[in-house]
């Protein structure tokens, strides 16, 4: 299971110690109504804080894979796949459910800031606007992340970066005992660092192990109940504990949901295509056989390749400028105005949702509670998503969602101008547009990644997760001027890019529901 066993489960007993050490300074609160702030840290918090680090670097050498080996033999086919026609089995149930359980823990840290901030602002005395640097920060670590998770993805095992990834949330957990404002900045920025690349290395994990024939619904499955999930878990926590422990208890929560990723590794397997990279043969195999059910559902890559296939996540800068060339371009302008949109809305719009409706009238418990009333109701809208994702059109469904997202700022656009007090129709937008941004993003990037041909296709997918990521950098920026503030005028800006891509996408967008993938190149092609 891992390389040194015993330095990565150190490592994790460090990181642990670290966090609990923090837990006296944050049960001092309760002589507070656990109001921290300009509270003194303690020397046991400084060492904790130290401890951190250390247990990080301990796991890090626990999860190095061993030295390559030549294990594959000069007679054999090189590289295997499960086979197309292999039906789903039970060890795809088990990868589906704990990658579910990841996706879910990963979007929740992020989502949980918009629950954080009103308790945040009001004890640090801060104006709403000030306290969005918290996505910032937040945004721009999960940007950096992005590069260095997928780095550590190629360098040490999709299995490896999620579980460093789950060691660095129970670690950014402390952030929940610091009493001073500027250490949150920092703990939101490793929060973010450890979140950043986790949802492509689920994806890329489940792509490089089950079958071709169940790819496409299975990572849109993947994405959307993962996202839904995930917002749904920080807005439960939010209104059962927050009343309770206040703001900080969401931060500390980062202990046990780290805790759950590392108690299920062993339903993790590492990528069969790593394995294979790093000249272990018969790991691979023994993965592969886990998945298809025996020797004989699988099937050979071309035989013309001498070895092992290479992990080349590497592309000529000039590449990026090819996505704009040809049939590709109008395509390429419409994921990316789709993913900076996405971005706006679910990091900024959503963000400020919970103290937007408090300006509507509705207190703080209560909007935590309509909120997670309103994400149970949305994950049914992700069955939806896949079954027209792999029943009807892979690119119609995405634009109907892109128009669905639109329309529903349109609609709180419409409860702000109108000033409509009703429960029941905020509760109804609420879980619409829940629906909807959870239904966009787990189609964008699979759709990016079918569409672009071989040697891009890294580029493509990277550049259109990368837009959301700077939509949300963006939103919090504007955040700072107090844009969100503002519900009429925010719903109404963010409908526009929205509306544009579900345009431009519905002109020029290419099906790829059960296509091969050269024959969506030979269509593309000029």
């Amino acid at each position: 299971m891992f390389h040194k066993p015993a330095a990565f489960w150190s490592g994790c007993l460090l990181i642990t110690i670290g966090v609990l050490s923090h837990g006296p300074m944050f049960m001092m609160g309760r002589h507070t109504h656990w109001q921290m702030v300009h509270m003194p840290m303690t020397p046991e918090m400084w060492v904790g804080m130290a401890l951190i680090p250390l247990g990080l670097v301990l796991s890090w050498l626990g999860l190095r894979p061993p030295p390559s080996s030549s294990g594959t033999s000069g007679a054999a086919p090189r590289h295997f796949h499960v086979a197309d026609g292999v039906p789903l089995n039970r060890e795809h149930a088990k990868l589906v459910l704990v990658l579910i359980i990841t996706l879910a823990i990963d979007v929740m840290k992020p989502a949980t800031l918009g629950f954080v901030m009103p308790g945040l602002s009001r004890e640090y005395s801060i104006e709403r606007s000030h306290a969005g640097l918290l996505a910032l920060f937040a945004l721009t670590g999960t940007t950096i992340g992005s590069v260095v998770w997928g780095r550590i993805a190629d360098r040490m095992g999709r299995r490896a970066a999620i579980l460093l990834s789950a060691l660095m949330f129970i670690g950014t957990a402390i952030c929940g005992a610091m009493p001073s404002f500027e250490w949150n900045l920092a703990m939101c920025f490793l929060m973010g660092a450890s979140a950043g690349g986790l949802l492509p290395i689920t994806f890329t994990l489940m792509a490089e192990t089950v079958p071709a024939r169940h790819r496409g619904w299975l990572l849109v499955a993947l994405g959307g109940l993962g996202t839904s999930a995930g917002y749904l878990l920080a807005a439960g926590a939010a209104a059962w504990l927050e009343p309770l422990f206040s703001w900080r208890v969401l931060w500390l929560l980062g202990l046990p949901t780290g805790a759950v990723i590392l108690l299920l590794n062993h339903y993790i397997p590492e990528s069969p295509r790593f394995l294979w990279a790093c000249g272990h043969a018969q790991q691979a195999l023994a993965v592969l056989k886990r998945f298809a059910g025996g020797r004989e559902a699988l099937e050979a890559d071309d035989r013309a390749h001498p070895g092992p296939p290479l992990i080349d996540e590497s592309h000529p800068v000039a590449g990026v400028r090819q996505l704009l060339h040809g049939r590709h371009a109008p395509i390429t302008w419409a994921l990316l105005a789709c993913g900076t949109g996405w971005g706006l809305v679910n990091f900024g719009f959503l963000l400020w949702l919970p103290s937007n409706l408090e300006a509507l009238g509705v207190d703080a418990g209560a909007a935590s509670a309509l909120l997670a009333k309103s994400a149970l109701y949305a994950l049914p809208g992700i069955a939806l998503v896949v079954w027209l994702y792999h029943r009807w059109s892979s690119f119609r469904t995405l634009v109907a969602f892109i128009a669905m997202t639109a329309l529903v700022l349109v609609g709180f656009a419409v409860l702000a101008a109108l000033e409509l007090r009703s429960t029941a129709l905020t509760t109804f937008a609420t879980a619409a547009l829940l629906i909807a941004v959870s239904g966009v993003i787990a189609m964008l990037i699979p759709y990016a990644a079918e569409i672009y041909p071989v040697h891009l296709r890294g580029t493509g997918s990277g550049v259109i997760a990368a837009s959301s990521k700077f939509g949300g950098i963006f939103g919090a920026g504007v955040a700072l001027l107090g844009f969100f503030d503002h519900l009429l005028l925010s719903a109404l800006v963010l409908a526009l890019p929205m509306a544009l891509s579900a345009i431009l996408l519905s002109r020029s967008g290419i099906e790829t529901r059960g296509v091969r993938l050269e024959e969506i190149q030979r269509a593309l092609s000029p």
